[in-house]
């Protein structure tokens, strides 16, 4: 469903990756760690359309990813992308309504109640439908951020992506928001991608991990080279030394990569 072909991007000099070559099959779970300024919200905002490769290709369906985003590709950010003048039902609705009502992002009639029963629909399946009148000032963190993945599904994406969307959660509600994505996926068959600092979480919602990291290091001129994915492993199929060296690679500071001080 989605390929990556020799994929580079840079900003000038500075090289943020390089030279990445995957493919990901339809209703995968990615879950992509690393250290700090490696690459991996780039990569998302590549496949969101934010952001173009600089050499290489980044396929969806055999066709390149449009430069802009679209339909087709939903996401969720940590800070939570809501309208805070909207209520939570209108919060939903609005991502329809400008779909299809792009000029004045108001629908009338019967188009407008259909809109509304899907998002009521949405707000049923992510635990909100108490809260539907409610505005967002008025919610907790998590309700937040169930409303942000609401947001995100009503347009029907093929892919989600997810910058790390639980980081700023508490324990026990971000036990609850892993559940709950577990069960969209599997019920809306999506394909995801996403970014976490968190190996436990990237091991415990995904069904394949990336880890982005640099090879190749020149203490004379840091920006040379970009990340690579240096392990791209089945969850559930990782020795034990290997998740060693793993966390050793994302909790290493880049600085002493560069320098050459690392074990």
């Amino acid at each position: 469903m989605i390929e990556i072909k020799n994929l580079w991007k840079e900003y000038g000099d500075n090289v943020v990756l390089e030279d990445i070559s995957k493919t990901v099959n339809d209703g995968e779970f990615v879950t992509l760690v690393g250290t700090s300024g490696c690459g991996k919200s780039t990569f998302l905002k590549m496949l969101l359309g934010m952001e173009s490769p600089t050499r290489g290709q980044l396929l969806i369906d055999g066709q390149p990813i449009p430069d802009e985003p679209d339909q087709s590709r939903g996401i969720v950010f940590q800070q939570y992308s809501v309208f805070p003048h909207l209520s939570v039902l209108e919060n939903v609705m609005i991502a329809r309504e400008f779909e299809r009502a792009p000029l004045l992002g108001k629908l009338f009639g019967g188009r407008k109640k259909q809109v509304r029963e899907e998002a009521r629909a949405l707000l049923e399946k992510v635990g909100l439908t108490p809260a539907a009148d409610k505005y967002p000032h008025e919610l907790s963190g998590g309700m937040r951020q169930r409303l942000a993945i609401a947001q995100a599904l009503i347009r029907k994406p093929k892919v989600l992506l997810l910058d790390e969307p639980f980081g700023a959660l508490d324990p026990g509600i971000r036990a609850d928001m892993h559940q709950l994505i577990l069960e969209l996926w599997r019920e809306h068959n999506l394909t995801v991608f996403m970014v976490t600092h968190d190996l436990s979480e990237g091991f415990y919602l995904g069904t394949r991990l990336w880890v982005f990291d640099k090879v190749r290091h020149d203490p004379q001129a840091p920006g040379a080279w970009g990340a690579q994915i240096t392990y791209d492993l089945p969850v559930g199929e990782i020795p034990a030394d290997t998740l060693a060296k793993m966390q050793q690679q994302i909790n290493e500071p880049e600085d002493k990569k560069i320098t050459g001080e690392s074990a």
